[in-house]
């Protein structure tokens, strides 16, 4: 390739840069007015959800026209997802499967679907949240910009990233925990414009999310102590816990699917919404997302016994409402358990001598334990309680039970949720009719990886891979055969449309640690 061609794909790579920029502003405008829409709507749901309960409970004789309706309303959300599949679930093992192996979302449909399903679901109490649906919302909306407003492959990839980033801005009011999301969970790697990209949107998101919900922080904890130097030994436990409870929500979850799997997937969101019934008439406390349980945790409104309780079945609500396929995410009813758990372990701390005070310590430091042994990404739990609660004073003792469960749920050999998902729904004979002609891949090489510290001619590249650059730093070099790689290079290779998926993938394997 002639050196003006190397030229041109570098004076591309810096247009995209403001490229994504700027699309990433609108991305991040349609992410937080649907997203914003999706939450006022769940959140009205799931307030009427208590209100439905609670009259069927002094009404018994309704509950036969609720079992009717409950019947009725399983099918249509079965057809729902049967007419949207990669609705179904979470959604952010989809967006994943868009972005790494090239499946397909058919955003315009997914949208709708995705409300529908899921706010009616939260007329029901389903112990599902609103943070996967968001962005998968996002992402789609960045989908939509990406076919409007571009034809080139990688910034489309930038886009959806980005909406998947405003998405999770605009449900938590958590701008920073959506862009780190972005880069730990959904690529594993650091771009600069995967950065810029999800930095603009989710701060615009964030920006039309806080102008319709206020600047109240999602858990507007106050007063939030500081945990004294000598309490220090309470995270080892607590971390430990974390994790172990992390785990079990992982295996639970994952778990649930599989015996849903028995069921005919037209009766699985009915079973779903029945299973709802007894929790919503005797139990209404573990109904939706768990926001309400956060809080009840934070003040120690409840005994250890009714802790216990509530905790165990909020454990078994979520798992078989997200089992079901419902369209809906997990993350707050993690969080929650999370919260149930630390404000349990700090009651009981009680009797040991900790002070009473340090309970909403304990349950903000769980929620981000729990998280991250069943999520596995730590810093995104970090950020996402320091964002939701308001408060940085307890960013340390975070910290420590976040990377304590992570090592906890490691030692159990835990593989992340949303990794499994993710599995689960690759097709690897699904064929895509591709437009396009040439794209270009960027790809960082990562600390421990196989090509790091080789020369390029000793690499086993996939046949018919052409690398025309390679960006260290503020350099752009075109390298020859003796260039030696360095782990923070970044790799700039061109690629037909027709084998951009395998080449992305192959290379992706070739840059990360082994």
């Amino acid at each position: 390739m002639s050196e003006s061609n190397v030229s041109k794909i570098y004076s591309d790579l810096n247009k995209l840069k403001w490229s994504v920029t700027f699309k990433g502003i609108l991305v991040g405008l349609f992410a937080g007015l649907t997203v914003a829409l999706y939450r006022l709507g769940i959140e009205f749901a799931t307030e009427k959800s208590l209100e439905i309960y609670s009259f069927l409970k002094m009404n018994p004789i309704y509950i036969v026209g609720w079992l009717i309706l409950i019947i009725c309303v399983g099918l249509f959300i079965a057809y729902l997802i049967k007419i949207s599949p990669e609705s179904k679930g979470s959604g952010i093992p989809q967006v994943e499967g868009v972005l790494l192996f090239g499946q397909k979302m058919k955003s315009i449909i997914i949208i709708p679907v995705r409300f529908l399903a899921g706010i009616i679901s939260a007329f029901f109490g389903a112990s599902l949240g609103r943070e996967g649906p968001s962005i998968q919302i996002g992402a789609c909306g960045g989908e939509i910009i990406a076919n409007k407003l571009s034809n080139n492959k990688l910034e489309e990839n930038y886009l959806i990233t980005a909406g998947a980033s405003a998405g999770l801005s605009a449900a938590f009011n958590a701008p920073l925990s959506g862009i780190i999301f972005s880069l730990e969970e959904v690529h594993r790697s650091f771009s600069p414009n995967i950065l810029i990209a999800a930095t603009t949107a989710a701060l615009t998101a964030d920006i039309v999310s806080k102008t319709i919900f206020g600047l109240k922080p999602v858990l507007s904890y106050v007063d939030v102590p500081q945990l004294p130097i000598s309490q220090y030994l309470w995270l080892l436990p607590l971390g430990v816990l974390s994790g172990i409870f992390g785990v079990i929500v992982h295996r639970l979850l994952l778990g649930s699917g599989n015996v849903y799997e028995k069921i005919p997937a037209m009766f699985r969101p009915m079973v779903a919404l029945l299973i709802a019934l007894p929790f919503g008439l005797f139990l209404p406390q573990v109904l939706g997302g768990g926001q309400n349980l956060v809080q009840l945790s934070e003040t120690a409104q409840m005994s250890i016994g009714l802790l216990l309780i509530v905790l165990v079945c909020k454990i078994l609500f979520t798992t078989t409402s997200f089992g079901s396929g419902i369209p809906g995410g997990i993350f707050m009813p993690i969080l929650s358990i999370g919260a149930l758990l630390g404000s349990l372990v700090a009651q009981l701390g009680v009797n040991f001598g900790l002070s009473s005070e340090m309970v909403s310590v304990f349950c903000i430091c769980s929620m981000a334990g729990v998280m991250a042994g069943s999520v596995k990404a730590p810093i995104t739990s970090i950020l996402l309680m320091a964002e939701m609660t308001g408060s940085l004073v307890h960013l340390l003792p975070v910290a420590a039970v976040a990377f304590i469960a992570l090592l906890t749920s490691d030692l159990l050999k835990t593989t992340p949720i949303y990794e499994v998902l993710l599995e689960r729904l690759l097709n690897p004979n699904q064929t895509h009719t591709k437009k396009k002609s040439n794209v270009i891949i960027e790809m960082v090489v990562e600390l421990g990886s196989e090509v790091a510290g080789k020369q390029i001619k000793d690499i086993q590249w996939p046949n018919g891979l052409l690398i025309v650059g390679i960006r260290r730093g503020d350099q752009e070099v075109v390298p020859n055969g003796d260039f030696v790689i360095h782990h923070g290079d970044y790799l700039i290779i061109l690629s037909s449309e027709q084998e951009y998926q395998y080449m992305n993938t192959v290379v992706s394997k070739l840059c990360k640690p082994m």
